[in-house]
């Protein structure tokens, strides 16, 4: 027999028990469209978050209170030293290839005009900061440059913020009041979306003095830094803590650079990524068993043409290999049909979410393809290998 004679072999047998090959075939598909649905979502993750950092600019340095050892780590946790705005300052004007430096205050506060009011986030900061991050403004101005001890009442609200408070209405020049202070409103900002757990068009900056008073805080919660080339990173990441170690006469805080968070993040949600996988490959080895049930009732049921293909020269390993075409049409079926509803499953996940950049790797599709395969013939070896143990006299008898 030739390949395409026993590939027409195993089509007319499936063809025969349509109902049990359609079983089949689902099994597969449902494993393999999870493989594919998971590793979308795993390498769509990785993506979202690496495309959050690198909307921070390619230039950023992130200075956290806090020695953190961050290498093959998410960067949180470690023990806790205070940031102030003293050491902003030092870092602004005595690390040269720093072209920027922004403090950042966190809190979260009501801000009301009239009676409407809305709970936000409050960042208090500098005028350096919209540089830093790269915002653009739909009205006025951000906040007024100069020393940051003096404080101020100026704010600059997210659009969607101004929008609830103030409908159609101009909110430049406004009175606003953030719990129990008032504020100037003095800018818009334009429409930025989501970043690094903030949505900027539903928060509020105001001075970073003013926020730490608000706040009741004696420290920063973070230090941004734009530097003036990408190659300077490591060079202000050691200049930054060698000067804040000496200022603290020990090592409180950690310095990142943006390649370091990024690398940090890619690597987990890779390997959360390939253990996603990994767990959903289980519902392969679940399928594969169905494949080796089916072969095996096939077997048993085709005692007649096995014996029949023996008695007319038909040697063991074509008869073996016709079973195992068999066992492979099933799962390479299956996986294509898996792979399929995979991708629609991603496709209408983007459809309901399109800030989630979902894609079906093409490792991961061509490696469950590959693995459906290789199941379902592993699993068709055992009944493959019944069938050529037949005796074809004993089989013919029992037709």
């Amino acid at each position: 027999m030739s390949l395409l004679e026993m590939v027409a072999f195993a089509a007319a047998a499936l063809r025969g028990h349509r109902l049990r090959a359609a079983l089949s075939v689902a099994g597969v598909a449902i494993g393999i469209a999870s493989v594919v649905t998971l590793t979308a979502l795993g390498e769509g993750a990785r993506s979202y978050v690496v495309g959050e950092f690198a909307a921070l600019g390619s230039n950023l340095v992130i200075v956290l209170p806090g020695k953190v050892e961050t290498s093959g780590h998410a960067p949180f946790g470690g023990a806790e030293r205070e940031l102030t705005l003293d050491d902003y300052r030092a870092v602004a004007q005595r690390v040269p290839l720093v072209r920027r430096a922004a403090p950042l205050v966190v809190g979260s506060e009501t801000v009301r005009w009239g009676e409407r009011g809305r709970a936000v986030p409050v960042l208090g900061t500098t005028a350096e900061f919209a540089e830093v991050r790269r915002l653009r403004l739909a009205a006025g101005r951000f906040l007024s440059p100069g020393d940051p001890d003096q404080g101020g009442n100026e704010i600059v609200l997210g659009v969607k913020l101004a929008r609830e408070l103030f409908g159609h209405a101009n909110p430049l020049g406004e009175a606003v009041r953030v719990g129990a202070w008032r504020f100037r409103v003095v800018g818009v900002l334009a429409p930025r979306g989501r970043s690094l757990g903030f949505d900027f068009d539903d928060l509020a900056f105001v001075p970073a003095r003013t926020a730490m008073r608000m706040f009741n805080r004696a420290s920063l919660f973070r230090i941004l830094l734009d530097c003036h080339r990408h190659e300077d990173l490591e060079r202000v990441k050691r200049e930054v803590t060698t000067l804040l170690a000496d200022r603290h006469r020990a090592e409180a805080v950690t310095v990142i650079t943006q390649d370091a968070m990024i690398t940090a993040f890619s690597s987990i949600l890779r390997a959360l990524t390939l253990a996603l996988a990994g767990i959903a490959s289980v519902s392969l080895v679940v399928a594969g068993v169905g494949i080796m049930n089916v072969m095996l009732v096939s077997v048993s049921e085709r005692r007649a043409e096995v014996g029949l293909l023996k008695a007319v020269g038909a040697s063991n390993g074509q008869v073996l290999t016709a079973f195992l075409v068999e066992a492979a049409l099933l799962s390479t079926l299956g996986g294509l049909v898996g792979l399929g509803i995979g991708v629609a499953l991603v496709r209408g996940l983007v459809e309901v979410f399109p800030e989630f950049p979902a894609v079906p790797p093409p490792w991961a599709m061509a490696a469950a393809l590959v693995l459906a395969v290789v199941v379902g013939i592993a699993f068709g070896v055992w009944p493959a290998r019944r069938a050529t143990a037949m005796d074809p006299v004993a089989a013919l008898a029992r037709r």
